[in-house]
C-alpha cells in the first residue's frame, strides 16, 4: 500500500507492519473520524476517538495532535499504552487531556472497545443548561438510562480528574459532560459512534424545542422504560449500530477512500 503525505507530513504505511487484527482496528477508527467529519462533528484539530486494539487489550489507537478529522487515516493513527508511552514510530504527539481519560476509560472498562468525545454546539449547548438532557421522541428513547453527567473542572488533563469521570460515567454509554462536551463508548466503534449519533441528534432538538419558548411535551416515565425495552429485545446483548455501521462504512468508502491508506 501506497505511503501518503498529510499536512506536509511523510505517513508511511503500517499495513504490512503491523498484525491483521490492528489494521482491521486502524481501518475502522479511521473510517470512524472520516463520518464524524462528515456528520459535521467536529472541524478542528481537538477532541479524539480511541480505539482498543484488537487482540492486544492493553493497547489503544488515538488521533495525533495536529491532524484534523477529515485527515486522519489508517496508518496516521497512534499506538500507545494505558500509561501514556507512544509505540509507534515516528514524532507524533498526543493531547493530553484527551490521552488521560481516553486511556483511564479503556483500562478501567475491558468491555469498552472504544471512546468517543466532541465538543458539537447543540451538544455544547444542553451541557450548558440546568436541566440537562430531556429525551423528546422516539429515537432519543434508545438513551435512555444511558446518560451519565460529569462536572466541569477546566481542561481534563489532570491526572486525578480521570477517575472521576470513569466513576461518573458508571455502566451508561454516554456522558453530558456539564459546560464542556459530549462522550460515548462502546463495545465496537460502530456503537459508540452510534450512540453518539443518537446523542447529539437528542441534544440538537432539545435546543430546537427550547428556542420555541412553548411548554416542552415530556415523554412519561414509563413510555420511555416501554419504549428502550422495545428496542432491546430487537436486539437481546447485542451492540448498537450494527447495520448502521455497515452502511457508514459504504459511505465513507465511496466519499472518503483514502482513509485506509
Amino acid at each position: 500500500m501506497a505511503d501518503t503525505m498529510i499536512g506536509g507530513a511523510h505517513i508511511a504505511s503500517l499495513r504490512d507492519t503491523v498484525s491483521d487484527a490492528e489494521w482491521g482496528t486502524r481501518v475502522d477508527l479511521a473510517a470512524a473520524f472520516r463520518i464524524a467529519y462528515h456528520l459535521g462533528w467536529n472541524n478542528r484539530l481537538v477532541n479524539h476517538i480511541t480505539a482498543r486494539v484488537a487482540g492486544e487489550p492493553d493497547h489503544f489507537l488515538m488521533n495525533p495532535h495536529g491532524l484534523g478529522w477529515h485527515e486522519v487515516t489508517a496508518s496516521s493513527l497512534v499506538k500507545a499504552d494505558f500509561d501514556g508511552n507512544i509505540l509507534s514510530e515516528g514524532a507524533a504527539e498526543l493531547a493530553p487531556a484527551g490521552l488521560n481519560f481516553h486511556s483511564a476509560i479503556l483500562k478501567a472498562k475491558p468491555d469498552v472497545a472504544c471512546v468517543c468525545h466532541t465538543h458539537p454546539t447543540p451538544g455544547v449547548v444542553i451541557s450548558a443548561t440546568k436541566c440537562g438532557l430531556k429525551i423528546l421522541d422516539q429515537t432519543g428513547c434508545q438513551l435512555h438510562g444511558e446518560v451519565s453527567y460529569h462536572e466541569f473542572e477546566g481542561y481534563a488533563r489532570e491526572a486525578d480528574e480521570a477517575p472521576r469521570i470513569v466513576g461518573d460515567l458508571g455502566d451508561k454509554k454516554t456522558m453530558i459532560m456539564w459546560n464542556h462536551g459530549l462522550l460515548s463508548v462502546g463495545r465496537t466503534i460502530g456503537e459508540a459512534i452510534s450512540y453518539m449519533r443518537r446523542l447529539i441528534g437528542a441534544c440538537e432538538l432539545q435546543e430546537r424545542v427550547m428556542a420555541l419558548g412553548t411548554e416542552i411535551r415530556e415523554i412519561p416515565e414509563d413510555v420511555l422504560d416501554y419504549t428502550k425495552q422495545q428496542v432491546e429485545a430487537r436486539r437481546p446483548n447485542q451492540a448498537l449500530g450494527g447495520p448502521e455501521w455497515r452502511m457508514n462504512l459504504r459511505l465513507v468508502d465511496q466519499l472518503y477512500p483514502d482513509y485506509k491508506t
